[in-house]
């Protein structure tokens, strides 16, 4: 019987993500892919939270990734700090066997433990409706990605404690890293 665990990556694990991101957003016109950038970019941010970096070893090998990182959410009325979920990525000699559903959960899950209340995706409905999440401009969030409609989707994270503040409202504000995915 193969093992999966779950687990926040270790500086030690920098390659092997960077060859899961490699071969799942692989195609024949891009040497790196966006999405290897964008994760080597935001590990030296202030947008970067190590805890909410899982990874998914299985039979001894990383073959799953999930990404949250910070964005804030601006209105009238302030900021207020949320999250961005992606990259998603499996190798793909290992997908269609749950392990990105089971890192993004531990993901999800490790950020209702630290207190965060909001987090955001671009990405296929179908898929992320699984968690919860739904289309982000019904929640009152717009962002530079609000014109796509259904795959800016949000999700309200159960609070952690009683008195929680609002889910915040505006637009997400996205790091730098961002700009170039």
């Amino acid at each position: 019987m193969t093992t999966l665990r779950l687990r926040p990556e270790d500086p030690a694990d920098t390659g092997a993500i960077r060859r899961v991101l490699a071969a799942a957003f692989a195609r024949p016109d891009v040497t790196t892919p966006p999405e290897v950038r964008l994760v080597d970019e935001l590990r030296g941010s202030d947008a970067w939270l190590p805890e909410l970096a899982m990874v998914a070893e299985y039979g001894g090998e990383i073959a799953g990734y999930a990404l949250l990182s910070r964005v804030t959410v601006g209105s009238d009325a302030g900021s207020a700090p949320a999250l961005a979920l992606g990259p998603v990525a499996v190798a793909p000699h290992r997908q269609r066997i749950g392990l990105g559903v089971s890192t993004v959960q531990a993901a999800l899950e490790a950020a209702t433990e630290l207190g965060e209340r909001l987090v955001v995706v671009l990405g296929d409905p179908a898929y992320y409706r699984r968690f919860g999440f739904s289309r982000a401009d019904r929640m009152g969030l717009t962002s530079p990605w609000s014109g796509l409609g259904e795959p800016w989707q949000a999700l309200v994270l159960p609070p952690s404690t009683s008195g929680e503040p609002p889910v915040p409202r505006g637009e997400v504000f996205f790091p730098p890293p961002w700009s170039k995915v």
